[in-house]
């Protein structure tokens, strides 16, 4: 059993995997264009070009996204990405890349369970908590 979030960008996947692949180094391992699907869903006609599926890595998670029903208005409420990684270096180097055209919410420092701990909600709208776990602050 596994479980992956699955991020919809409501017109905007292409441009958001763009911007993690420079962000965060991720990889995009599956994509798929309604324009592509065997079937035809009520979406392929009018945005054929748009992302139907497509499947990311970061490390070593994995990412769902689509462009779902292209409205232009993506929202990202009730939850956040948890980004962990090695050190602090690495966080801040994380953290400013999707601080870009975001909105920093917290900005990245020490606390008393982590050396390196910030929150910062992306171009997106996409909540992140970038984290450097198994050190004491």
């Amino acid at each position: 059993m596994a479980l992956q979030p699955y991020v919809f960008f409501d017109g905007r996947c292409d441009e958001a995997l763009e911007f993690y692949k420079k962000a965060l180094g991720a990889e995009v391992l599956m994509l798929m264009r309604f324009k592509d699907s065997p079937e035809q869903c009520p979406d392929s006609a009018a945005h054929p070009d748009k992302v139907m599926h497509a499947r990311f890595s970061v490390g070593g998670s994995t990412v769902f996204a689509s462009d779902g029903r292209c409205g232009g208005k993506p929202t990202f409420e009730g939850f956040a990405l948890s980004l962990t990684v090695s050190d602090p270096a690495k966080a801040q180097k994380a953290f400013n890349a999707l601080s870009d055209g975001g909105n920093v919410q917290m900005p990245l420092g020490k606390t008393f369970f982590s050396p390196a701990f910030g929150m910062v909600a992306d171009r997106f709208g996409v909540h992140w908590m970038v984290y450097v776990e198994g050190q004491k602050a």
